[in-house]
């Protein structure tokens, strides 16, 4: 079967979908650095994390994208594996890895219970998400609570890398948000995993070439609070 002309109108195919699609992203996935984090993350983590399995999964999905600054958020009481493998990811990359905590009670918590797992505490960071994040440019992997209330806020202010980004939300199994864009980066593909209390990534678009964000208009961000049962809708 001979290829259609070059001039000839036709439908683009999936392959064709998909080339585009990572040209938008412009990340490069290493399957090689994804591996070796994900065996040193099974050789470090304790029974109780291997069993969840998200520890290993984190670290490949964040060292596999080469995350040179790689940011979390967590509170008091939150769930340490994500954290672990986000850790270990840093060590394979070289990055920066970054947790945006409430408050000191948080940071204190937080920083015990990574020394608890044997892995070192990344920077911490306390404020609120508008404060933190402004700090906090270029960000290649970002990993947010779907649970917490300041879910949305974090995503209206976070700096994504031109490169494109990865955004990660843990707790998904309790969280109705749904991913529209950041800012004027517009979601180029998503999928739900079925780990722990489950996992929702999405890679979002890089800038345009000529180093202007390419448009798309407006979106919505839903976010209903489980607490309070309050609905929230941020416009991006």
């Amino acid at each position: 079967m001979k290829p259609p002309h070059p001039n000839s109108p036709s439908t683009p195919t999936q392959t064709q979908t998909s080339f585009l699609r990572i040209q938008e992203m412009k990340q490069v996935w290493s399957p090689e650095r994804a591996s070796k984090a994900y065996l040193d993350a099974v050789k470090s983590t304790t029974t109780n994390f291997r069993e969840s399995g998200v520890p290993e999964l984190i670290s490949a999905l964040a060292a596999g994208w080469n995350a040179h600054l790689i940011v979390e958020t967590w509170s008091h009481g939150g769930p340490i594996p994500t954290s672990v493998g986000l850790a270990i990811a840093s060590k394979h990359t070289g990055g920066r890895h970054v947790c945006i905590v409430p408050d000191e009670r948080s940071r204190s918590e937080y920083a015990q219970r990574m020394r608890d797992a044997g892995v070192p505490a990344p920077e911490i960071l306390a404020g609120e998400p508008e404060e933190v994040m402004d700090v906090l440019i270029g960000i290649d992997f970002l990993v947010v609570d779907g649970g917490r209330k300041e879910f949305p806020r974090v995503l209206r202010v976070a700096k994504l890398s031109c490169n494109g980004g990865a955004v990660l939300c843990k707790n998904a199994n309790y969280c109705n948000s749904k991913f529209g864009s950041i800012g004027s980066r517009r979601v180029v593909r998503s999928v739900f995993l079925p780990v722990g209390k489950g996992l929702e990534m999405a890679q979002f678009s890089a800038t345009g070439s000529n180093g202007s964000v390419k448009t798309h208009g407006h979106r919505w961000i839903k976010h209903v609070d489980r607490q309070s049962g309050d609905v929230h809708f941020i416009r991006t």
